[in-house]
């Protein structure tokens, strides 16, 4: 590059003076930009605004498989659950927490706050609402708090009910049924029957 192209590319990038009265900045002196780049002045851009993705609808949540006062579907369930409520407790609580709470920590728990404070129904209701989340289930007949606090043994037992319609044999708590499934035992929804006349 001889001295006279350094004075011409100098010159051509060199800011226009400053002026203090002037409203604008100084500007370079070169070409207006146009947005194409100068080494390819023969190729056409076209470009399209993006299309706007929304997230997918959760699904609808389903009805439980039977009613809050059904309780007579389980008779054995019901009699326990009326007379020691901390069994049933315990045996949903644990399937609800995958079996990372034992059975018998939270029916104590619940044994504990049902003789301390009678309110225990605080407490199970939060595994209610832990279950309907888990499950898609509809908040229903009215919220899960005071499905508990109104009306406890039966809530109760519509969830142990729920719970056997997904799969689960109660019995065995959660640590079982995965060793059941584990060895090939599918764990097919059982069919409730219902009365007819």
């Amino acid at each position: 590059m001889n001295s006279s192209e350094r004075t011409s590319v100098h010159q051509k990038f060199t800011p226009a003076p400053f002026n203090p009265s002037d409203p604008f900045p100084p500007q370079f002196n070169t070409a207006p930009a146009t947005g194409i780049p100068a080494s390819s002045t023969n190729q056409t851009y076209s470009w399209s605004a993006p299309s706007t993705v929304f997230p997918p609808r959760p699904p609808a949540p389903v009805p439980w498989s039977t009613g809050l006062c059904e309780c007579t579907e389980d008779v054995k369930n019901c009699c326990i659950t009326c007379w020691c409520p901390c069994i049933t407790f315990g045996q949903v609580s644990e399937i609800i927490d995958k079996g990372s709470s034992s059975c018998g920590a939270n029916g104590a728990l619940y044994t504990l706050m049902l003789c301390l404070t009678g309110c225990q129904c605080f407490y199970s209701c939060f595994y209610r609402s832990k279950m309907r989340q888990q499950y898609n289930l509809q908040e229903s007949p009215c919220g899960d708090c005071l499905v508990h606090c109104c009306c406890e043994p039966c809530s109760l037992c519509q969830e142990y009910r729920e719970l056997e319609t997904q799969g689960f044999d109660m019995k065995i708590g959660w640590h079982g049924n995965v060793e059941r499934q584990n060895r090939g035992v599918a764990m097919v929804p059982i069919e409730q029957e219902s009365m007819t006349r």
